[in-house]
């Protein structure tokens, strides 16, 4: 019989930003404005749903402003806590992307996976933190501590790769051998900055390591930080880089997609890439 995994992404532009309200107005405001996409989810029988990068908040790196501290939020925190009983309802995993802070001053780029009875499953922090272009990453996160874990979930093997992540291959191949048969890129990206890589550098994984990737990115214009448009374009891409469903470049939208991990074992019985792998031959790369 086929395992096939039915996932959603939710591109989703701003509903409140800077000036607009409190930091917590801006956070509840994101929050109500994803959950009529999360019922829609739920009802359509979604199994795993991802939200884009820091999901309920604006996308503030390009200032340097610390009054965003504010809106970093333990990792099973209120946010999460929400989740999980939304989890639970539709028995569906969801992947949520948060500011996280571990504690004063301890502060991540975090997604954390519950499953679908609503257990918190664990985290993965963004490994690759840029700084550059408008994205000054580091003055608000520090590097991710926790590798690159992959989670069994109800439904899949699920791992999570973050936004810069994507442009690391090695991240991609550890999610690989660590057993991930769908890899989540929550992201937020801008016209000028990666749009002519967005479909190359995660079908290029999804190639190279035998898995499914759902690659989600925002939409519109966020101000008052006017760094470009983000393009939207979410997507699912397959075991042979191909994609098999995209959204549009500039609404809000629930994009699902029907996956069937069988397909793994074949493409991997072809191309036989674990296999051939010659680790004993990459210590260059300790470097």
């Amino acid at each position: 019989m086929a395992r096939i995994v039915k996932s959603a992404l939710i591109q989703m532009s701003l509903a409140l930003t800077e000036g607009e309200g409190s930091i917590a107005e801006i956070k509840e405001a994101m929050f109500q404005k994803h959950l009529p996409m999360i019922h829609a989810a739920g009802e359509q029988g979604v199994q795993i749903l991802c939200f884009q990068e820091i999901f309920n908040t604006p996308y503030f790196c390009p200032g340097q402003d610390p009054k965003w501290y504010e809106s970093a939020e333990a990792a099973d925190g209120e946010t999460v806590q929400r989740l999980t009983e939304l989890a639970k309802k539709y028995q569906m995993v969801i992947i949520v992307p948060i500011y996280e802070k571990e504690q004063a001053g301890v502060l991540y780029n975090t997604a954390v996976v519950i499953d679908a009875d609503g257990t918190i499953l664990g985290k993965y922090r963004k490994n690759h933190i840029p700084q550059t272009g408008g994205f000054w990453e580091k003055y608000y996160f520090k590097p991710g501590n926790l590798g690159y874990p992959v989670f069994q979930t109800r439904y899949a093997k699920v791992g999570v790769y973050i936004c810069y992540d994507r442009h690391f291959p090695e991240g991609a191949r550890a999610l690989g051998l660590n057993g991930a048969e769908i890899v989540y890129n929550p992201s937020a990206t801008t016209v000028g900055q990666s749009q002519n890589l967005w479909k190359i550098e995660q079908p290029a994984h999804a190639v190279a390591n035998g898995y499914f990737m759902g690659c989600i990115n925002r939409v519109g214009i966020e101000q008052p930080w006017n760094l470009g448009k983000f393009y939207g374009t979410s997507y699912f891409v397959n075991p042979l880089g191909q994609i098999i469903a995209e959204a549009s470049e500039d609404k809000d939208e629930l994009l699902i997609a029907e996956m069937d991990l069988d397909l793994i074992d074949q493409i991997r019985a072809k191309w036989q890439f674990y296999r051939d792998r010659r680790p004993d031959s990459y210590r260059d790369l300790d470097n």
